[in-house]
């Protein structure tokens, strides 16, 4: 357990930041600052000269309203033209819609790239090729593959596109999906002429020349099919600025490395926006003379029938004289007829547009009210307000995901509708009664035909109907004439200030120097903090003398790396530096065992601080080493929490110690021997709830007693003391305490835990095995010293041919042998 006195360390810690000692550090690794900062200058060099120059290019445009000339007070077409500040927050979200870009992409056929090799990429070469690709959109092309195009005379190329596989992917831009097709593998070449067809089943185009083009026979250019949706999705990222001074004026810009595929962007999308705005607020006209043509049409098969029908009475009758004797009558049922229709289609009209308004969500193709002879300001009005609105709410719909700006239109849309239907039902009234005057005034009229001759009569009623449909034609022509003025005339809100143009600037990027200049501080910066973290983190034990400079506890050996897969390392290379050093630690336990003066078996105990420091091989090492001097030995696994002694032997860990300590085994059978002689193991078995009560059992005193009994060496494998209190509990049993730190493992602050538990007594007779030693530079001076009490610091000198060489690791240390001999 541990006791509030093992963290005292803290208090003698010291804080204070060695500058001197950092300084030194830093130009003890000079040579990753020089390699760093030539890697650093290196990629910003070629970063510098691979990376394409990036442009920008801008246009300016204005929102402005625009009233039509033509319309005036007397004017019989009402429109709701919108205020600016409602449009161009809807311009700027349109810009950059998916709807719009798809239409831009498609006009400009931007999914065609025109490529040309160069040094460190391919370029992009829109408006610099001396041709222009021409394609039938209804068939497949070729997708995301270079096409190339080699200029073998001034009137023919020739095509090669490499296929790997037996299948092509073509894309069609005329909406349907794409497909794959059936190819060679293999490399397709064919020549054509400029202006020929080329039809193949992944690919359909002609080439056609640009004029005054020359000097590109021999070059070759490389043309790709991109994915349409992947290009407008990249056309999306436009920027559009509302200038926050003048909030009608947007700007327009485009990045990217071809100067000229940008202005033709910028302006055709400029364009195809004015064009759709003017649509739309052409749409209230295009509705009325859509109504009006269709209503002329009906009204046009009228009169064709009441001419036949007075073609046919006239034969054989003197028509000057019936029609004298009719005049008076009708001329008056002329006027009552015209006004009793332009009553009926005022009513047919409003009952028309009172379902309409109450069936229908989109009322953008509503006509004008006038159209039907309505002159109701309060209707025209509110017609006009809600095609305007409908239409508007359409058009965002491709371009805002904004549901509080649909639920606003919606809103709007819904008061509109509901005084319309009020609208309606007052002026419905008011027509209601006008009609019922006008029908009593036909019913005197004829009333007085009535009276007139049969054939007057007859004669009458044909006359009417003519009449009727003739001034009707001749009005709806007047009003469809009103509406195509109006329509012709309309001028769109929004302007060009300035329209894009190459002007021989926009250069952007790459900024060479700040990337040389970034370059130098990274390079500096980066092996900076890499020898600040090593220094400010270096907790590890990188030396023998940062364990004598913490601690009074002697050091009874030093353990090289091993380079076997196995930790039987004595065992399989006896002769071995490594196997020395074990020896050595066995002289020296003799020595510890002898001054004790101890009779009887021998106690050994091996702990660490935490887990991989490397108490379990050296406890199997060094129990070897005494097993090989004939000397009856066993080892004992006592980490019952993380069990692991066992895998080296190939034995398995079904029984051990647990199975004694809780009576279910004899001391005779969790016993194991192994294939090294005078060497035994008792693992720990299986993985108790209580591992620590089973240590301080009485079960645990018994057990060790017999041991005792059996064997000269008992080497007991504990867990680490600095997270369990096992081994404390173990101290009891124990002559000699092995205390393991590994080398750049084991943390300085746990010399000062190991120190804390000699002084309290909680362990006696302790010694400390370094472990996993290389001799490197960098970790520092002490490596040598107390070598000696392992095998020895010259034993490799003046001893060759005692022990086995490790062989070389690497080229390198091959070459340091050789010279070392030399």
């Amino acid at each position: 357990m541990l006791d509030p006195k093992d963290f005292s360390f803290f208090e003698n810690t010291n804080t204070s930041f060695d500058f001197k000692g950092f300084l030194i550090k830093i130009t003890s690794y000079w040579k990753w600052f020089v390699a760093s900062l030539i890697v650093a200058f290196t990629i910003a060099h070629q970063v510098n000269v691979r990376k394409e120059k990036i442009y920008t290019m801008d246009t300016t445009i204005a929102i402005k309203e625009e009233s039509n000339p033509f319309f005036t007070s007397n004017t019989s077409l009402v429109f709701n033209w919108g205020g600016t500040s409602d449009e161009v927050q809807g311009i700027s979200s349109t810009i950059k819609s998916r709807s719009h870009n798809e239409l831009v992409v498609d006009k400009l056929d931007f999914f065609i790239e025109y490529l040309k090799k160069g040094k460190y990429y391919m370029q992009d070469v829109y408006g610099n090729t001396p041709f222009d690709v021409v394609i039938d959109k209804r068939y497949g092309q070729l997708r995301e593959r270079l096409i190339s195009i080699k200029f073998i005379t001034a009137t023919e190329y020739e095509m090669r596109i490499p296929f790997e596989a037996n299948q092509a992917q073509v894309a069609f831009y005329n909406g349907k999906e794409g497909d794959a097709v059936n190819v060679q593998p293999g490399e397709f070449v064919k020549r054509y002429k400029i202006g020929q067809q080329v039809a193949l089943p992944f690919l359909n185009l002609r080439l056609e020349l640009r004029p005054d083009v020359s000097d590109y026979v021999g070059e070759e250019y490389f043309i790709r099919f991109e994915n349409f949706d992947e290009v407008v999705k990249r056309y999306q990222g436009i920027k559009a600025e509302i200038d926050e001074r003048a909030g009608s004026i947007i700007k327009l810009s485009l990045q990217g490395t071809n100067k000229a595929r940008m202005v033709d962007y910028l302006n055709a999308t400029v364009n195809t926006l004015i064009k759709s705005q003017l649509d739309r607020k052409n749409q209230f006209a295009t509705n009325t003379i859509n109504f009006i043509d269709s209503t002329l049409t009906a009204i046009g098969g009228n009169l064709k029938d009441s001419e036949k029908e007075l073609q046919s009475f006239s034969v054989g009758k003197n028509m000057s004289d019936l029609e004298g004797q009719s005049d008076v009558y009708t001329v008056q049922l002329k006027e009552f007829d015209v006004e009793q229709d332009r009553i009926l289609r005022k009513i047919a009209y409003l009952n028309k547009l009172k379902s309409y308004l109450r069936s229908n969500t989109d009322f953008s193709k509503l006509p004008a009210p006038t159209a039907a002879g309505i002159d109701d300001a309060n209707i025209n009005t509110n017609v006009s307000k809600i095609v305007d609105l409908s239409a508007r709410r359409s058009e965002l719909a491709y371009s805002v995901k904004s549901e509080k700006l649909f639920q606003d239109f919606d809103v709007k849309i819904e008061a509109v509708r509901k005084v319309l239907l009020e609208n309606i039902e007052s002026v419905r009234n008011i027509v209601n009664y006008d009609l019922n005057m006008i029908n009593a005034r036909i019913g005197e009229v004829e009333g007085n035909i009535s009276r007139l001759p049969r054939e007057k009569q007859e004669l009458s009623k044909i006359m009417r109907k003519y009449n009727l449909n003739e001034s009707l034609i001749t009005s709806f022509l007047s009003k469809k004439h009103e509406a195509q003025i109006v329509k012709a005339s309309n001028l769109s809100d929004i302007h060009f200030i300035d329209t894009a143009k190459d002007t021989g600037g926009g250069l952007i990027g790459p900024n060479t120097n700040v990337n040389y200049i970034m370059a130098f501080f990274m390079g500096l910066l980066i092996p900076l903090l890499l020898v600040f973290a090593l220094f400010f983190i270096e907790n590890a034990v990188l030396n023998i003398d940062d364990i004598m400079k913490m601690t009074k506890i002697p050091i009874i050996g030093v353990i090289g790396l091993k380079h076997n897969s196995s930790n039987l390392s004595v065992f399989e290379r006896p002769k071995s530096a490594l196997a020395e050093s074990f020896r050595a630690i066995r002289s020296s336990l003799q020595f510890l065992y002898k001054k004790q003066e101890s009779p009887g078996a021998k106690t050994l105990m091996l702990t660490s601080s935490i887990s991989g420091e490397g108490k379990t091989f050296c406890s199997i090492n060094i129990a070897t080493v005494f097993a090989l001097s004939e000397k009856k030995s066993v080892i004992v696994g006592l980490d019952l929490r993380k069990p692991k002694i066992f895998d080296d032997f190939n034995i398995r860990n079904d029984i051990g110690v647990v199975n004694y300590l809780i009576g279910q085994k004899t001391l005779e059978e969790v016993v194991q021997k192994t294939h090294i002689p005078h060497l035994d193991v008792i693992t720990s078995g299986p993985i108790p709830p209580n591992p620590s009560e089973l240590i301080i059992s009485e079960a645990m005193h018994e057990f060790m007693q017999k041991l005792k009994q059996e064997y000269d060496y008992i080497i007991l494998d504990t867990p680490p003391i600095g997270l369990v209190s096992d081994a404390i509990e173990l101290s009891q049993y124990t002559d000699v305490t092995l205390y393991i730190m590994r080398q750049n493992y084991t943390k300085k602050d746990m010399i000062t835990l190991l120190n804390n538990r000699q002084k309290r007594g909680e362990i006696n007779n302790v010694s400390i095995v370094f472990n996993g030693y290389e001799n490197k530079a960098k970790y520092g001076a002490g490596y040598g010293y107390g070598y000696g009490y392992g095998y020895g610091y010259g034993y490799g000198t003046y001893g060759q041919g005692y022990h086995e060489e490790e062989p070389p690791r690497n080229l390198f240390e091959k070459w340091a042998r050789k010279f070392r001999r030399k």
